[in-house]
């Protein structure tokens, strides 16, 4: 039976001599071995149980098969090298392709270019838009507030009777049913001043008090719209005419909180803190001094 036969290193020449001299030579080694698609190196040793030649010399014959394919390698590139940077353009209709892409993408451009502008448009005018409801908001609720002190203007210039015309819709019963209330607003203080029916009226404390806090009250609205908005420098001289009413309607109750009697003290004590409720601090240490207390 043949085999393939591996030499010992250490052997003399002469025993390879007798051993392989009567040997056939083994033929090259064939390159569609190794294209298979199945290839298997053991399969492939195997295989070369009829050639007989040393390991060495086979692995020298590899060698040499993979020099030889490693150079045809080479070679075939060197050869092809121009053909491989102009494959590029010897592409038929390869540049009028690139064309139409870049054609293409140029248009693309513009569309999406022409969108964003369209979209930065309506962001522009929505962000308008929603200004403009703030500030007819805004311009809504100052309205409001305007109202707010011109109803409470014409309020307090009803209960102080300075009003240039009389408030439309009060008649005589809504007359007496406040003049009711005033009169149910006197504290005992009031009924001890009111004995003498010569004397002058009798300033309601608490009543005053009311009409001092819508006072206050609508010096608070004008300063948080702002004193110098055209309408409340139109109401101004109202207010002033308001304002010189409680000031007289005060020192009234000044001078009568000083012939009080034993409740002279208490009944100055809530004047002087009406006076200072209204801020006229200034006001009530002069009309003291008239007093000259």
């Amino acid at each position: 039976m043949d085999r393939l036969y591996f030499g010992d290193s250490d052997d003399s020449g002469s025993d390879f001599d007798e051993t392989t001299s009567g040997l056939p030579f083994p033929k090259p080694l064939s390159r569609s071995s190794f294209l298979a698609p199945d290839f298997d190196p053991a399969t492939f040793l195997s295989s070369l149980s009829n050639r007989h030649q040393t390991l060495e010399d086979l692995r020298q014959e590899l060698r040499d098969l993979s020099q030889s394919l490693n150079k045809e390698l080479l070679d075939l590139v060197n050869e092809n090298y121009q053909d491989f940077l102009s494959l590029g353009g010897a592409l038929k209709g390869g540049e009028e392709k690139v064309e139409e892409v870049r054609v293409g993408l140029l248009g693309f451009q513009r569309d999406i270019g022409a969108i964003r502008d369209k979209v930065e448009a309506r962001r522009r005018d929505v962000e308008s838009l929603l200004n403009e409801k703030k500030w007819l908001r805004t311009q809504a609720n100052i309205g409001k507030a305007l109202l707010d002190v011109a109803e409470r203007i014409e309020e307090l210039e009803q209960r102080l009777m300075i009003g240039e015309t009389p408030k439309a819709g009060l008649d005589a019963a809504e007359s007496d049913a406040e003049s009711d209330l005033f009169d149910s607003e006197t504290d005992d203080s009031d009924e001890e001043l009111a004995g003498d029916s010569n004397a002058t009226p009798v300033v309601s404390l608490k009543r005053l008090e009311r009409h001092i806090q819508k006072y206050v009250y609508i010096r608070m609205r004008s300063a948080q719209i702002g004193d110098r908005h055209p309408f409340l420098v139109n109401m101004q001289h109202r207010v002033s005419k308001i304002k010189s009413t409680l000031l007289l309607d005060l020192n009234t109750a000044l001078n009568q909180a000083n012939q009080a009697g034993e409740k002279r003290d208490a009944r100055m004590l809530k004047v002087m803190r009406l006076y200072d409720l209204m801020g006229e601090e200034a006001g009530a240490v002069s009309a003291l001094k008239q007093l000259k207390i």
